[in-house]
């Protein structure tokens, strides 16, 4: 068996790398997919398909459209969704990749520490599991293949 898992979350630093990293020195058969990290082609990438935008409110709306497509995909192909709620970066796209997630009905692996318990509390009570590190995250995966 080997597991597709949706890495969501801020793409500001390397905590996908250190999963990926974990997966793999566990043996862990798993292929992992996500947002596009590279920040600039994410917010270009509306002008890069369809040509100069007439405003940066339109570069946005583009870039978003291709942006939410490449995500419903994959979310959709996944077997399960990780989504990392940190505090040092503003998290709307977690906690809009989490719910659509739940939406799914794909299994929620959610990373938050405990002082966000509070505001992330409903979508806490949605997941299948809630820790608050991804250490955490990826030894619940590894379970499931014990």
């Amino acid at each position: 068996m080997e597991l597709v898992v949706y890495l969501a979350g801020q793409i500001h630093d390397n905590w996908r790398d250190d999963i990926k990293k974990q997966a793999e020195d566990l043996k862990l058969p798993i292929t992992f997919v996500g947002p596009m990290t590279d920040h600039d082609r994410s917010d270009n990438i509306g002008e890069v398909i369809l040509g100069k935008q007439d405003s940066a409110i339109l570069k946005d709306e583009a870039a978003s459209a291709f942006n939410n497509l490449r995500t419903e995909v994959l979310l959709k192909k996944s077997d399960v969704v990780i989504a990392l709620f940190g505090e040092k970066y503003k998290q709307w796209n977690s906690a809009m990749d989490a719910a659509t997630a739940v939406a799914f009905n794909k299994p929620l692996i959610l990373v938050r520490p405990e002082k966000l318990h509070h505001p992330l509390k409903e979508l806490s009570n949605k997941a299948q599991v809630v820790v608050e590190t991804p250490d955490q995250a990826i030894r619940a995966l590894a379970y499931i293949f014990e």
